[in-house]
């Protein structure tokens, strides 16, 4: 049965909310980051410091997507990913952000197509091979979703909305904002090993705009996007080189708080009895979403290279923005829900386009 129209409007209208433009919500109030920054800090003109988003993207808003969509074909649809995610996480709480991260290396390579789900397709490789996917984690987790949707629905939710779905659940059980998930997404029927292109653990701020602006985002939604790295973990090998031999100085990274250096090289030091990983921790080892990411960075405690660029250039009075207390937290999670409501919009295959898969890491012959 369809939803009642008037809850159609309602979320139609949530979504308008979220995708406004300058021109169309000039009179509505300062999000809260504008109430943090003074008037020698605002856009210079190149829109990245507008107190409003600009979503300039030619997918912004594909028709075929709906809020809804599955609701003549999948009622249950929603319910499900939401509830198996919910199990997940109870039985494993880092199953959250590997779900997150899944879904922002997929949406980074051809749009969001479940495309880095997919296994090696007639001997080639798939994105899953290419270096910044193979620690990738949550494939599995994925595939509990799809099997309990098949059962329900054989061949109607695909891939693409799966992670969208999932990613934006994983979020809210980890204290993240809840935002509008458009559904309608098909899945890919390739891989697209050679255009993997993720910024690298040690990119500068430099090389991490660029690779968010390649795909339409501005230095504003850059670095909230980047606040998603407050729930996850880093191995320690990602780190390494910048507490031991940064740069080939035979030292630590200069940037590094020296305190810091000293918790990293104990963790990464370790007898491997406990994971030689780490996070932003809120309290203890306490995982959870925040601007609290943004303080520690402030405080030279970035552990990767490219999340303490962002204190190293123009990206800083954002950071500074985000970590101004209560306002900056308020500013974090509206501009993080806007954000990914954009991430979620790029490329995706609609209409007659592309397939729904039955298995998510195999191709429909």
């Amino acid at each position: 049965m369809l939803r009642h129209p008037v809850w159609g409007a309602i979320c139609l209208l949530a979504v308008l909310l979220v995708l406004c433009t300058d021109k169309l919500c000039t009179d509505a109030r300062p999000s809260a980051y504008a109430l943090l920054v003074d008037d020698d800090d605002e856009d210079d003109g190149d829109g990245s410091g507008s107190s409003s988003f600009s979503f300039s993207s030619p997918h912004e808003t594909p028709d075929e997507l709906a809020f809804g969509f599955y609701d003549g074909t999948c009622p249950s649809a929603e319910a499900i990913v939401a509830s198996t995610v919910r199990e997940l996480f109870a039985a494993d709480a880092n199953v959250a952000a590997a779900l997150v991260r899944l879904f922002f290396h997929d949406c980074f390579v051809h749009g969001c197509d479940a495309s880095v789900l997919l296994d090696r397709i007639g001997g080639g490789k798939s994105e899953r091979d290419a270096a910044p996917n193979r620690s990738l984690r949550g494939f599995g987790a994925v595939d509990k979703i799809k099997a309990r949707l098949e059962k329900q629905c054989p061949g109607t939710v695909s891939c693409a909305d799966i992670l969208a779905l999932a990613a934006r659940d994983s979020l809210v059980l980890v204290g993240g904002p809840t935002y509008p998930v458009l559904t309608g997404r098909r899945d890919s029927a390739g891989s697209f090993y050679d255009d993997v292109n993720i910024p690298a653990p040690n990119a500068t701020y430099a090389m991490t705009l660029s690779a968010f602006a390649r795909r339409g985002f501005t230095e504003r939604e850059t670095v909230a996007l980047l606040g998603a790295h407050s729930i996850g973990k880093v191995q320690c090998r990602f780190f390494r080189d910048r507490i031991y031999n940064f740069a080939g100085t035979g030292e630590p990274d200069d940037s590094l708080d020296a305190d810091m250096v000293g918790e990293m090289r104990a963790v990464c030091s370790g007898d491997g009895a406990a994971p030689m990983e780490m996070g932003y921790y809120r309290q203890g080892r306490e995982v959870g979403f925040g601007a609290h990411y943004y303080a520690k960075l402030l405080a030279g405690r970035g552990i990767l290279r490219s999340d303490q660029q962002l204190t190293a250039g123009s990206t800083v009075r954002w950071v500074r923005a985000y970590a101004a207390g209560h306002r900056g937290e308020e500013a974090f999670r509206e501009d993080f829900a806007h954000a990914m409501v954009k991430l979620s919009a790029l490329a995706p295959l609609k209409g007659s386009a592309g397939q729904v898969r039955v298995s998510c890491s195999k191709s429909v012959e």
